[in-house]
């Protein structure tokens, strides 16, 4: 147990001197991806002392998801990294949206920011023609993370403004290990909950999109949407350039796993990324 606690302790300071981070774009979009994978250790960066004024990092790559949240199908498309923030104050990052830190310091951050989430087109997918689309929307987010050994522990709260109009949460954890000279993984599992506006919104079948789609009418509930298991990958090739990699697997729960729109319980995604850290 020793043993392991100090492999924590030494990735923590590792992962906090290099400061990674890294989410691929697609904000907030429902993606098997964990809430924590979009921010992937950014709380632990103070620990290694003062932060520099800037920290700019940039980078693409490619992913595979599902075409929608319960689809089948399978789609690749390229991946995006621009993450900009200002000393542990405020950022600007594809992953976690333009933010604040209201509360931070070594070991712990929370705060407010707006994040998004880019809906649904009832093109993406054969089996979701005639269910119409549900339009992008910024989400307003308050979150909170804090590192206690050996986890960072993880939580946020979104309510869309416009789009699906409705509120939905992560809790989540992750321990930083080594498993490489200059490579750490982060890993550790996630809970997804939304309100019923959320909910009827992307696996509700109303009236109007039954007789349009030929699925039977379902009134979705809130409560547990689902839960996940993530890994993220960071290899440091030198003090600039960076390999990025995140790996999900996510089971949805309750109307999500009932609801006709749904093909399958169960899906994953994966992305690999290359970035310059200025």
């Amino acid at each position: 147990m020793l043993t392991f606690i100090r492999s924590v302790l030494a990735a923590a300071g590792a992962a906090a001197a290099f400061a990674a981070l890294a989410a691929p774009a697609a904000a907030q979009t429902p993606l098997p991806l964990a809430d924590w994978q979009y921010s992937t250790g950014e709380v632990l960066a103070p620990l290694a002392g003062p932060l520099p004024e800037w920290r700019i990092t940039l980078g693409a790559g490619a992913m595979l998801r599902p075409d929608y949240e319960g689809a089948r199908r399978y789609q690749g498309e390229p991946s995006f990294i621009a993450d900009i923030r200002y000393r542990d104050l405020a950022f600007a990052s594809d992953g976690e949206g333009i933010g604040v830190n209201l509360l931070h310091g070594p070991g712990y951050r929370a705060g407010i920011a707006i994040s998004y989430d880019l809906g649904r087109d009832q093109h993406d997918d054969p089996h979701l023609k005639g269910l119409g689309n549900i339009g992008a929307a910024p989400e307003p987010k308050l979150f909170a993370q804090y590192f206690l050994l050996p986890f960072v522990l993880t939580a946020d709260l979104r309510k869309g403004l416009g789009g699906h109009e409705g509120l939905i949460g992560d809790l989540g954890a992750y321990v930083p290990l080594p498993i490489l000279k200059g490579g750490f993984l982060f890993l550790g599992p996630t809970v997804t909950f939304a309100d019923s506006r959320y909910m009827r919104s992307y696996f509700g079948v109303d009236d109007a999109q039954a007789a349009a789609s030929g699925l039977p009418r379902f009134s979705a509930d809130g409560g547990l949407k689902s839960t996940g298991l993530g890994a993220t990958a960071v290899y440091f090739l030198d003090k600039h350039w960076l390999l990025l990699g995140d790996a999900a697997y996510e089971r949805l729960l309750g109307s999500a796993a009932a609801s006709p729109i749904t093909e399958t319980r169960s899906q994953f995604t994966i992305d690999f990324n290359i970035a310059y850290k200025f």
